[in-house]
């Protein structure tokens, strides 16, 4: 069962990918593609940072790859907000590789697509940095939706 906090008493806490996907949508036409991805991310970003500290977990970064997948799949995954999967994470030296899956980002997007990571992206970059106390630049390296086996973003140091 998902971590709630009833926002909405009677609704619940969730909505509807659908929903989610028309904001996209519609800051992409209002924003233009560019600047709709900047606000994005920057929401994400946000929104990363602040469950993060909503956990107690700011500056508390675990070392374990394992222990960093399941943390961050426990609050964003499926007992979590359910933004996406996070079946694995891999780490170089200070550099960062996460693996997702069934991102709201990617969802109901046909094969092929060019679309990219935004929300997604920018809540685990915001959740990164505030679990390890660092300014992180990242990129999308992999996307299911172009034939990799998941969406995969890469994060180093700036």
């Amino acid at each position: 069962m998902p971590i709630t906090h009833d926002i909405r008493p009677r609704l619940g806490d969730y909505n509807s990918i659908v929903c989610f996907r028309a904001v996209v949508v519609g800051m992409e036409e209002a924003l233009g593609k560019r600047a709709a991805m900047v606000a994005l991310k920057a929401a994400g970003r946000r929104r990363g940072e602040q469950l993060v500290e909503s956990l107690g977990l700011t500056g508390k970064g675990p070392a374990d790859t394992v222990a960093l997948a399941k943390a961050l799949d426990d609050a964003l995954g499926l007992e979590g907000t359910r933004l996406c999967f996070i079946p694995r994470v891999d780490r170089e030296g200070e550099n960062f590789r996460i693996y997702l899956a069934e991102t709201i980002c990617s969802a109901d997007e046909p094969m092929g697509s060019e679309r990219e990571l935004s929300f997604t992206f920018g809540a685990l970059h915001g959740a990164m940095e505030a679990l390890y106390g660092v300014k992180l630049r990242g990129k999308q390296t992999g996307s299911i939706l172009r034939g990799a086996d998941y969406d995969i973003m890469e994060l180093e140091p700036r």
